[in-house]
């Protein structure tokens, strides 16, 4: 399985692969160790254009219900008072730039809507390579991260909220896509 390492070679139409892709965030608790959470389900697509990077873009929906945590008596409040599940089932990102800062370095701006509200939102992006897999299809890893004020979105249960998880969370993602034939 040859390794790509020409960003030319990346060319293409893209799907997330939800096996190798992971999304969540972390955040502080007001006691004990810091809050870890992930989406369960999502979808997502790309279209990377490796001569002109500019070119590109992305697109993701997640599913507000399927935020795990790991503990109920936290995941149901975050789900219906902090997301509003049943009122926002998805929360979405559009990229409306991809900016290459150098080697496997991006810059991805975008809107992000969470709970009905959409605001711009730029995430560093670093491509983790890309090659084929058994299959002959191409795979193509990313990593990155961004730190948001979930209130400035109204992920807020009440004003004390902070309890169950900080205002301040970092969003962190590990991204695997699948070249579409």
């Amino acid at each position: 399985m040859p390794t790509i390492t020409e960003l030319s070679e990346l060319s293409g139409e893209y799907v997330l692969d939800p096996e190798g892709t992971r999304i969540g965030f972390i955040g502080k608790h007001s006691v004990g160790p810091q809050v870890r959470g992930e989406f369960e389900e999502f979808e997502g697509s790309a279209h990377l254009d490796g001569d002109t990077p500019s070119k590109s873009g992305i697109q993701l929906t997640l599913r507000s219900q399927s935020l795990q945590t790991r503990n109920r008596f936290r995941d149901d409040p975050l789900r219906t008072k902090f997301l509003d599940a049943a009122s926002h089932p998805v929360i979405t990102f559009t990229s409306t730039e991809v900016e290459h800062v150098d080697g496997s370095r991006f810059r991805v701006t975008g809107d992000l809507t969470l709970r009905g509200t959409t605001k711009p939102l730029t995430l560093d992006v670093e491509t983790t390579g890309g090659e084929h897999d058994p299959q002959g299809r191409l795979r193509v890893g990313f990593r990155g991260s961004v730190t948001i004020n979930r209130k400035d979105w109204g992920a807020s249960a009440n004003a004390v909220d902070t309890l169950i998880v900080s205002s301040k969370v970092t969003v962190e993602f590990e991204v695997a896509a699948v070249r579409q034939p």
